[in-house]
């Protein structure tokens, strides 16, 4: 299975989406006050247990640093995903 992670900005998240364009999950964001929020990840029934959430959690993170802005991180699945991995995690701040 081949994931690209893009930015749905209008719908303010990261979506995960595998060549035949389905979205197998997503990142929800909210900017407040200057930064970057990471607040929600969600993967759909069909794709779970196949990494999607690991690949969202590098993806969105890494994307939003790149934009320069500030990264807050509340939602739990990213932070244990952080800590196990350990990239970023001088970069972010967790809520």
């Amino acid at each position: 299975m081949s994931l690209s992670v893009q930015e749905n900005a209008p719908r303010h998240r990261y979506e995960a989406v595998d060549e035949s364009g389905v979205v197998a999950g997503f990142v929800e964001y909210v900017d407040h006050r200057g930064s970057r929020l990471l607040f929600h990840t969600e993967v759909d029934g069909a794709f779970e247990g196949q990494g999607v959430g690991s690949i969202l959690a590098r993806e969105s993170v890494g994307q939003a640093l790149a934009s320069g802005t500030p990264v807050e991180v509340s939602c739990p699945f990213i932070r244990k995903w952080l800590e196990k991995h350990g990239e970023h995690l001088d970069e972010v701040t967790f809520r």
